[in-house]
């Protein structure tokens, strides 16, 4: 049977004076999720509305996959390295299921 991936959501504010170089520092960050083992795609996404605020998409094979074996690699250091210091508070995190795809 295969097993179903899961996407993490992060809910990340920022002081929306910093935007650019938030996004730059995500940008720099990718590579760690890349080689991440069971790490399959990462996307970034800004609330039109409101520029503090982002959701940071990363598709994993298992909820493990992200908090055990990245949580404990260099990667997720250097991560929060360059992506942290932007951080208004912690980033709110949820994993979530795709239960259907319509059109």
């Amino acid at each position: 049977m295969q097993q179903r991936m899961v996407t993490e959501i992060a809910y990340i504010t920022i002081d929306p004076a910093n935007a650019a170089a938030f996004e730059a520092a995500v940008a720099e960050a990718a590579p760690h999720f890349k080689s991440a083992e069971g790490c399959h795609g990462m996307r970034l996404e800004r609330v039109e509305e409101d520029g503090a605020q982002y959701r940071l998409s990363v598709d994993w094979e298992s909820v493990a996959h992200h908090m055990v074996t990245f949580r404990e690699s260099d990667g997720f250091q250097h991560w929060r390295a360059l992506a942290g210091p932007f951080f208004a508070g912690p980033p709110r995190v949820e994993h979530w299921n795709r239960v259907g795809n319509h059109f």
